[in-house]
């Protein structure tokens, strides 16, 4: 069986949560047009997506289904990723498993190709006619397999790291995709398996903080305190994949308040030389002038531990100017309370010394 190191096929992604919903608007609006529709499914697997595509001129009952697992080489083994990690010049042979859910035989390309992620954070892999230049390129993997219906196919993934390979992570996927054609528009359906693919050595891990922007939010109430909003840009300058823990702490006269919310951070990796925009609120916080503000950045790897690495924090303090206005506005209305009751007060105390005087004088001697 042919082998190969790069992908074929038109672009297309992994990304089901994002696309999955215009996608589903897409194959309600065939529908209605009187189009056949071809789903691709997949079992979900940890930052790995299902994939749901529209085909065309797809005959009556012929919808195909498939999944993409890791495996060994007897069948699925029950992991969500494949994890490697080997010193350059060595390699290892993984395998994955093809599941046709179909009812007809299904010949499935497979490709391999490096991994990123997306913006929310979200595991995808390169367009497969893309040519893969980090640990995509480092795949050996058959050129395509054809399963009968209903089974299943253990694909052999050979990894072979090259001598002068960097250590760190360099994340990689592997794929098994359908092609569909319908006039001039090509689509390609592909499901995958992600690849944490590491090489030994010395690891880094370390981030940078930019773009930092802070603003404060005055709370309508003048006896609460309001939110100061920080957003900032944390970029992974080391060479190992992150799961940043970000703390924000403000400071004014009055005190300080905290934001120590590591479920966003923890939740969404960064790899080697990407980067995310996070945005924290850190509510009570009263305007008092000048806020202090400190942005705290632990680099903490993902993954397994990584024995004698030492994540570098890093903080970076800013400062946001808030005036107490709704305060100050309720120190005007008091004031303006205390005038008027005063010019009231006193206007009657003038009415009842005139009322008294005109009385005075109106009543006779010695009555």
């Amino acid at each position: 069986m042919p082998t190969k190191s790069r992908p074929r096929g038109a672009p297309a992604t992994l990304a089901a949560r994002t696309a999955a919903g215009p996608l589903k608007a897409a194959a309600a609006a065939l529908k209605a047009a009187g189009v056949t529709v071809l789903v691709a499914m997949t079992t979900i697997t940890t930052m790995i997506s299902a994939v749901v595509v529209v085909a065309f001129a797809v005959p009556a009952g012929a919808d195909t289904t498939w999944s993409v697992v890791p495996a060994d080489a007897n069948g699925p083994d029950g992991r969500s990723v494949i994890d490697i990690e080997l010193p350059g010049g060595q390699q290892v042979t993984e395998h994955v498993a093809v599941i046709n859910r179909s009812t007809a035989p299904v010949d499935f390309a497979i490709d391999a190709n490096d991994g990123y992620l997306t913006a929310k954070g979200y595991f995808d892999m390169r367009p497969s006619d893309a040519t893969p230049v980090d640990g995509g390129a480092w795949i050996e993997i058959p050129d395509k397999v054809t399963i009968a219906a209903g089974a299943t196919a253990v694909v052999p993934v050979k990894v072979s790291i090259p001598q002068n390979a960097t250590p760190g992570d360099h994340p990689a996927g592997v794929t098994a995709s359908i092609d569909t054609i319908s006039g001039q528009v090509r689509v390609q359906n592909r499901v995958g398996v992600r690849l944490n693919i590491r090489v030994t050595g010395t690891f880094v891990a370390k981030v940078a903080v930019s773009g930092i922007h802070t603003a404060y939010t005055w709370s309508w109430n003048p006896f609460t305190p309001g939110t100061v909003e920080v957003t900032y840009t944390l970029a992974n300058t080391g060479n190992v994949r992150l799961a940043p823990d970000s703390r924000i702490l403000t400071s004014t006269i009055a005190g300080q308040s905290g934001w120590d919310d590591t479920s966003e951070a923890k939740a969404r990796e960064i790899m080697p030389g990407g980067h995310r925009t996070f945005t924290a609120r850190v509510t009570g916080t009263w305007p008092l002038g000048s806020i202090g503000t400190t942005i705290m950045a632990i680099p903490s790897p993902a993954g397994k531990p990584l024995p004698g690495v030492t994540a570098e924090r890093i903080a970076i303090d800013t400062t946001v100017w808030a005036i107490p206005w709704p305060q100050l506005a309720l120190l005007a209305l008091l004031a303006l309370a205390f005038l008027a009751i005063r010019i009231t007060s006193a206007r009657r105390r003038k009415r009842i010394e005139k009322l008294i005087i005109l009385n005075s004088r109106g009543t006779p001697l010695g009555a």
